[in-house]
């Protein structure tokens, strides 16, 4: 069996926990319910596993290469992405205005998964221009968005993100990139970009940088920085493309993963400078830029679930297959189908009760996003903005975590199987690592969650979704099913446990910053997990009410164990976590440096 999309469980989300039919009813989603939704999905899925499927491991073997200044992509990349293109897959959750189909990001997060299970290496691509396209719409002049979005939407031209340099990791602060501003009210940019995603292919016609530059006497630090258009080709004052601009790749990376995408070393200004466009005003392009990393972060926490996904259908149907052992309590005379014995069994409802939860938190998450931007009233819109913020660093942080657990559970499903490439299932666990790095690492989404998130606003966000969840509970406590009891029991103690950090945080976070950032990420891997926990409680619920009614038993059956276990064995580890940050701290910093 060969990657599924699980276009029902994504449905069932939309329906039941993100409210995509409420979300239908705001202005500009007038279309955009349940049967758009699934509608949607199901086309996505058809492209996704005829077409990207069968190229993923393709790509592995066969990566990006560079040779004499051009950048070749992977056989039958160029030919897939025509096909995305051209079935306006870009432009699915951008405005009509520009081309695009103005759909909710509810759905377009789905898509998102749907592409990176297929190929992550090749979604890579699209994932950088829909930074680019939110960007120019955020922060573009007339002029720039005239020139750039309607290409950029309909995928004829690729976006990229340019923020690190050699000696400028993830602190933007020693950005070096310089740019000169111009008679003619353009800007000359020099510089080395590193670590640039598909910063160079053979896949479209254009490619539209977005780069962090230096005006020249810009204040230091990250208030000096300004965001710049600089595209590979100059465009005619008809649209049509113009001359050669002067960046060029020089290198690519060779990864551990996510090969057949091409990482890109790009040098602006060789040959006199490269020509940019700045967008909006300077010394604000890393606020402009976090439009871009913010849209770029939900969407590789996306690429976490999608890769765990596909690793669990991979090592589930192994464990169909793989005969070896006879079961321990004696039910059956001979040797059994590794999914009968209990330990493969207890990897695979991890894997699941992981991806599955996870996928429901992103799920809300969109939908707080959608609300925010388009709820008619102004509340509601301030309170779903505040919750999807909230989400975003546990969205990205946990489920790019999780994926790295899921795929190296998946390797140990096929054991000594899955230590060898031909089965396919490592390359999974090697592809899921650069999830926690890029975009912000783990302990930056975590810095996030405790300065912004958490401490700045002394723990109100925080606290008020507890709130919610506490409402959650009741609703667990009240019903009649034994498990919903057990269940209420985990998810307490966890929203607990939560509520314990947030105010150990907000209580030091001034006078002893370091034992609270010492706990930052176990916070984040807390957080996250409650969230991914409540949602599998809510979704529980709605499961439990269908199989009272006889409605598709099956699948809300196995949704009700999915839940079961998550709180069994996920959600339960949330009051260790607690304790670890709060009376742990002096043990991570005590030891002497030279100790190391």
């Amino acid at each position: 069996m060969s990657y599924i999309a699980p276009v029902k469980d994504m449905l069932f989300n939309m329906a039941h926990l993100g409210g995509l039919e409420q979300i239908a009813q705001m202005p500009a989603f007038e279309d955009a319910g349940l049967e758009t939704a699934q509608a949607v999905l199901e086309e996505c899925a058809k492209l996704n596993e005829s077409v990207l499927v069968p190229l993923n491991w393709e790509g592995d073997k066969n990566p990006s290469f560079f040779k004499d200044g051009h950048v070749h992509t992977t056989p039958g990349f160029k030919e897939a992405y025509d096909q995305y293109r051209e079935g306006g897959w870009q432009g699915l959750q951008h405005p009509p205005a520009f081309g695009g189909q103005g759909l909710p990001k509810t759905i377009g997060a789905a898509c998102g998964e749907i592409l990176n299970s297929a190929n992550m290496s090749f979604a890579l691509c699209p994932l950088l221009t829909d930074g680019a396209i939110e960007a120019l719409l955020t922060a573009g002049s007339d002029d720039l968005k005239a020139i750039y979005l309607e290409k950029l939407i309909s995928g004829e031209w690729t976006g990229t993100m340019n923020l690190t340099e050699p000696q400028a990791g993830s602190d933007l602060a020693a950005v070096r990139t310089r740019a000169e501003p111009q008679p003619d009210g353009t800007y000359k940019v020099f510089g080395t970009k590193i670590y640039i995603t598909y910063g160079e292919h053979d896949m479209a016609k254009n490619i539209v940088h977005l780069v962090l530059a230096r005006v020249q006497g810009a204040p230091e630090g990250v208030k000096g920085i300004s965001l710049f258009v600089v595209p590979k080709f100059l465009v005619n004052k008809d649209g049509s493309l113009g001359a050669r601009n002067d960046v060029h790749c020089v290198s690519i990376e060779h990864k551990m993963g996510i090969k057949a995408s091409p990482t890109a070393v790009l040098q602006y200004g060789d040959h006199g400078g490269a020509i940019g466009y700045l967008v909006g005003e300077e010394n604000r392009g890393l606020e402009y830029m976090f439009i871009m990393m913010n849209a770029a972060r939900y969407a590789v926490g996306v690429q976490g679930i999608a890769v765990a996904e596909r690793s669990y259908q991979k090592a589930a149907q192994f464990a169909r297959d793989r005969v070896q052992s006879r079961p321990v309590d004696g039910s059956m005379k001979t040797s059994a189908p590794i999914i009968h014995h209990p330990d493969v069994r207890r990897m695979l409802m991890t894997m699941r009760a992981y991806t599955e939860g996870c996928r429901a938190m992103a799920t809300v998450a969109a939908a707080a996003y959608d609300a925010s931007h388009h709820h008619p009233d102004a509340a509601t819109r301030k309170e779903n903005l505040a919750f999807y913020e909230f989400l975003v660093p546990l969205v990205k942080g946990f489920s790019t975590e999780m994926s790295l657990e899921v795929t190296s559970l998946g390797v140990q499903v096929h054991g000594g199987m899955g230590f060898i490439e031909e089965t396919g299932a490592a390359q999974y666990y090697r592809d899921a690592k650069i999830l926690t790095i890029y975009e912000g690492t783990t302990a930056i989404q975590a810095n996030d969650l405790v300065g912004r998130k958490t401490a700045r606003d002394g723990g109100q966000t925080a606290k008020a979704i507890a709130s919610q969840i506490e409402q959650t509970e009741k609703q667990l406590k009240a019903h009649s099913d034994a498990r919903c009891h057990a269940v209420a029991k985990r998810l307490s103690a966890a929203r607990e446990a939560f509520l314990d950090v947030v105010e150990f945080f907000v209580t030091q976070s001034k006078s002893n910053p370091n034992a609270v950032y010492a706990g930052s990420v176990p916070y984040l891997m807390l957080a996250g997990n409650l969230m991914a926990g409540w949602q599998m409680a809510r979704a529980m619920l709605v499961a439990l009410e269908h199989i009272a009614k006889n409605d598709d038993v099956a699948f809300m059956q196995a949704k009700v164990t999915t839940a079961r276990f998550y709180a069994d064995h996920i959600l339960s580890k949330a009051p260790g976590v607690r304790d670890s940050i709060v009376a742990g701290a002096d043990s991570v910093t005590e030891m002497a440096l030279e100790a190391f």
